[in-house]
C-alpha cells in the first residue's frame, strides 16, 4: 500500500476496516493503483437516458459483458452500474475489477421539473454481488430533495454497517435552479458539501461553470475573490468545499465530446486537486479499440504519462 492510499484511508477514521478495506480495494485497483487518482467506469445510461440513445453508437455496447470487459482491459478503477447489468456479469468477472451497484435510477419517459429516483437496487444486492461499495444519486434543487436526502443517510449508515463503500452523484437540479444554475460553481460547491455531509466516501459531481446561481452566495465570492475564473480554480474550489479536500471528489465526463475538449477537462481536474475522472458515453458510445485508446489517454494525464 503506497503512503498516498495510507493518507487517504486516514481521513476516513469512524469507519470500519471492511469499509477501509474496500476504500482501499478501490484506490488500489487498475493502473492509477496507489496514485490517489480514479478513472471510473459508469453505465448507468441505458436506464438513465434510454438504450437506443445510449448504445446505438456502439451496438456492442448493448451486451453487460462489454462493459466489464471494457473496464478491465482498460486499466480502470471500478465499474458502476445498476442491478441488471451487474447480475448480468458479476460471475463471469468475480474478482476482476471494483464493482459499484448504483441504489437509485431515474427514467426519462415523463418530463418532471422536480425529478427524483426510485429504489432500484438493495445493499443486500451489492453484498452478494461482490461489490465494493454502493452508488446513490441526490438532486439538490429539486422538491424531493429531502426526502432524497434521508434515504441516502439510512442506505449509507446500512452500506457501512456492512462494510461497504459509498459513492454518491450530486446533481444539482429541479424547480429551484435555472438551467445554467445546475452547473453554478456555488451550487456545484454546495452539492458536493451535503454529499460529503450526507456520509459519501466518495462524491461525483459534474464539472462547474463560472456562473454563479444564488445571489447571497454571489456578494461572497465578490467579497473573498475567491478564484474561480479558471476551470482548474473552479476544481480546487469544489474539493475545497468538500471538507478541504478530505473526501475523494470525482468528475462526470457527461455527453460525448471531441476528445480535446474532454482531455482538457481531464487536466483542469488535475491541476485543481480533483481525484480523478468517471466518464460512460464518451468511452462505451465508442469502438472498442477506439474506447480503450481513449481512456488509456485520460489515464495517463492523471498517471502524467501523457501531458
Amino acid at each position: 500500500m503506497t503512503e498516498r492510499t495510507r493518507e487517504i484511508l486516514s481521513w476516513y477514521g469512524s469507519d470500519n476496516p471492511g469499509t477501509l478495506t474496500n476504500l482501499a480495494r478501490l484506490l488500489g485497483h487498475g493502473v492509477l493503483a496507489g496514485t490517489g487518482r480514479l478513472v471510473i467506469l459508469p453505465v448507468d445510461q441505458g436506464f438513465e437516458h434510454g438504450p437506443a440513445r445510449s448504445f446505438a453508437p456502439n451496438p456492442a455496447a448493448y451486451d453487460p459483458h462489454y462493459h466489464f470487459q471494457l473496464a478491465i482491459e482498460a486499466g480502470c478503477s471500478a465499474y458502476a452500474a445498476p442491478l441488471g447489468f451487474l447480475e448480468a456479469g458479476a460471475r463471469e468477472f468475480a474478482g476482476a475489477v471494483p464493482l459499484i451497484l448504483k441504489l437509485n435510477d431515474h427514467d426519462v419517459l415523463l418530463e418532471e421539473r422536480d425529478p427524483s429516483q426510485a429504489l432500484t437496487g438493495s445493499v443486500r444486492d451489492a453484498v452478494r454481488l461482490g461489490c465494493i461499495g454502493v452508488g446513490f444519486t441526490i438532486y439538490p434543487g429539486s422538491m424531493h430533495r429531502l426526502d432524497m436526502y434521508g434515504q441516502l443517510r439510512a442506505l449509507a449508515e446500512e452500506a457501512k454497517q456492512l462494510g461497504l463503500i459509498v459513492v454518491v452523484w450530486s446533481y444539482p437540479r429541479g424547480s429551484g435552479l435555472s438551467k445554467a444554475g445546475e452547473t453554478a460553481v456555488d451550487v456545484t460547491a454546495y452539492a458536493a458539501h451535503i454529499a460529503a455531509q450526507l456520509g459519501a466516501h466518495v462524491v461525483k459531481v459534474k464539472l462547474p461553470s463560472a456562473h454563479i446561481e444564488q445571489e447571497a452566495a454571489r456578494k461572497v465570492y465578490e467579497k473573498e475573490q475567491v478564484p474561480i475564473g479558471t476551470p482548474a480554480e473552479r476544481v480546487r474550489h469544489v474539493v475545497q468545499a468538500t471538507f478541504s479536500g478530505r473526501r475523494l471528489v470525482i468528475f462526470s465526463g457527461g455527453p460525448a465530446e471531441r476528445d480535446e475538449v474532454v482531455f482538457d477537462e481531464v487536466r483542469a481536474i488535475r491541476d485543481g486537486g480533483g481525484f480523478g475522472s468517471i466518464i460512460g458515453r464518451n468511452s462505451f458510445q465508442r469502438k472498442k479499440p477506439d474506447a480503450l485508446k481513449f481512456l488509456r489517454t485520460v489515464i495517463g494525464i492523471y498517471a502524467g504519462t501523457v501531458k
